[in-house]
């Protein structure tokens, strides 16, 4: 597995102990992930979108309607897109170095509208998968109406930065002897209770891959 190459936008600037060239850092990171933000220049402006993707080896693929101005803009530039994951909350003996343990990963590249028929299905089925996984094979699949009404971005995972922190809070020396509590809150992702739709015929169950993902 080739290690994340430093580029001018990818080298940390400060804090680079936490920093990480370890490919296999990235895709946990946006393996474990749901929502990533996408950024790029719309009509002139910067804008930052919340939405929806998945991973397949070294590309990510989003996706939205062909008709969202950021998916057109989007093969026409660099665009940037990160994920970032809350671990914890970092409380010290002094305001100035409290933190948050947290992992993030930023990618940056020119996307490509992704055109052959049958990737874009791939890359629909990363994006479904990556927030339930086992859903690809349980819901009906897109028409070609659906189809036509859906734009695919793929992005190289060629260029990344990997960012972590983890661990108790650091703190000055002289402050070890004040009397304040520090310490790491932790912070957790769950998955509550499936809530059947209204409209659900009876007699149908909960599927088993959304069933064990909750109770696990």
């Amino acid at each position: 597995m080739n290690p994340l190459s430093a580029t001018a936008r990818t080298r940390p600037g400060r804090l680079g102990e936490r920093s990480s060239t370890d490919r296999s850092v990235l895709y946990e990171i946006l393996d474990d992930g749901m929502i990533c933000h996408l950024g790029l220049i719309v009509d002139g402006s910067p804008r930052v979108l919340p939405t929806g993707y998945g991973r397949l080896d070294d590309t990510l693929y989003v996706h939205g309607s062909t008709g969202a101005s950021s998916l057109r803009a989007g093969p026409s530039q660099d665009i940037c897109v990160t994920v970032t994951h809350v671990d914890g909350l970092v409380l010290a003996r002094s305001l100035f170095n409290h933190s948050i343990n947290y992992r993030s990963a930023v990618v940056y590249g020119t996307p490509r509208l992704v055109d052959d028929p049958e990737e874009k299905l791939t890359g629909l089925r990363a994006i479904t998968e990556q927030l339930t996984p086992g859903q690809w094979d349980a819901a009906r699949h897109p028409n070609r109406k659906e189809l036509a009404a859906t734009s695919v971005l793929a992005l190289s995972l060629d260029e990344a930065s990997v960012k972590v922190r983890q661990g108790p809070p650091e703190d000055e020396e002289e402050d070890y002897a004040l009397d304040v509590w520090a310490g790491v809150v932790p912070v957790r992702q769950t998955l509550g209770s499936p809530a059947p739709d209204p409209l659900l015929r009876p007699g149908i169950p909960i599927p088993g891959h959304i069933a064990r993902r909750v109770t696990s």
